[in-house]
């Protein structure tokens, strides 16, 4: 299969390079300047699973797919932030024929109506990913964690022969590779996790450990995660009790230092996806309050606020 990993940053940099490191096709679609600085020093990963330098990653800027370089590709790895997924559709789209299969693992569930606009529900897979990582200043991919795991499979559920080929495609790759057949459960149980991390550390700007330590700081978390468990469940997508279970462990942990990746991009006064992680799931309760949802969502609304009136 050809591969077209859209981006080189800290998630398809990271997964798109354990493919190559396989010995699988893979391009890269990089803006012009990421494109120099790969042909220049290469890609590069440092990563507890074993650090890789691909010395001559092949790649594509958008202007080459709109004169007809690079030709269609089999399967097109999106990674992008929520915000920038209208540019991306865009730049890829060339690269997109009718039997392209669109494997997005951006968070939440509002990018699959962008995806399925474009380029028709019937190609565009589910998917998710577990990575932390960053991009250092010299382009080297940094892992933070063991973390990397990437799942997909069809969104109507079960198996089919072109996910069977996703499936051998991921053999013998160094990270965890697995096809779901419960995939929009999955990133319906990951969304309700986020949202909860997300809600909690940004409102509270603080880690896990140093909110269960404060005086009602164990009761928001928990409030939040029912918040997002019951409207998960009236989408008919009820969290696993297992899921719940980690998730319940993991998010009240003692001591714990874990936030989410939106409040490091709030403390460097980046863009969020305050939209995408909360409001969205806020836009598909079917009733009932949810308070906690609603003061993060303004929280993280006025952030952006004040962001956007310091640039200007």
């Amino acid at each position: 299969m050809r591969v077209l990993v859209v981006g080189a940053g800290a998630t398809g940099g990271y997964f798109g390079a354990r493919l190559v490191e396989a010995g699988r096709d893979v391009t890269f679609l990089v803006r012009p300047a990421r494109a120099e600085k790969l042909a220049a020093s290469g890609l590069r990963v440092k990563s507890p699973a074993g650090d890789i330098h691909i010395a001559e990653p092949a790649t594509l800027t958008a202007a080459d797919l709109a004169a007809g370089r690079g030709g269609r590709f089999d399967l097109v790895l999106l990674s992008c932030k929520a915000y920038d997924l209208d540019g991306a559709i865009a730049d890829v789209a060339p690269a997109v024929g009718p039997a392209t299969l669109v494997l997005p693992v951006l968070n939440g569930l509002r990018h699959l109506d962008a995806l399925d606009a474009a380029f028709g529900a019937e190609n565009v897979l589910g998917g998710s990913c577990a990575i932390v990582a960053t991009v250092r200043g010299d382009g080297e991919i940094r892992m933070m964690s063991p973390l990397h795991s990437l799942t997909f499979g069809e969104r109507a559920g079960g198996r089919s022969e072109r996910v069977e080929r996703i499936e051998a495609l991921m053999q013998g790759v160094a990270f965890q590779a697995r096809l779901s057949e419960t995939m929009v459960l999955e990133m319906w149980e990951k969304w309700s996790f986020l949202a909860t991390l997300a809600g909690a550390t940004c409102l509270m700007r603080a880690t896990i450990g140093d909110i269960v330590a404060a005086p009602g700081g164990l009761a928001l978390i928990e409030a939040l995660m029912e918040e997002c468990r019951r409207i998960a469940e009236d989408a008919g997508y009820a969290p696993r009790e297992k899921v719940m279970q980690n998730t319940r462990t993991s998010l009240t942990a003692e001591g714990s230092a874990f936030t989410a990746s939106m409040l490091r991009d709030i403390e460097n006064k980046a863009r969020i996806e305050a939209d995408h992680i909360i409001g969205d799931l806020i836009a598909r309760s079917r009733g009932g309050a949810h308070p906690m949802l609603d003061r993060a969502y303004t929280h993280l609304k006025a952030y952006e606020n004040r962001r956007a009136r310091e640039a200007a």
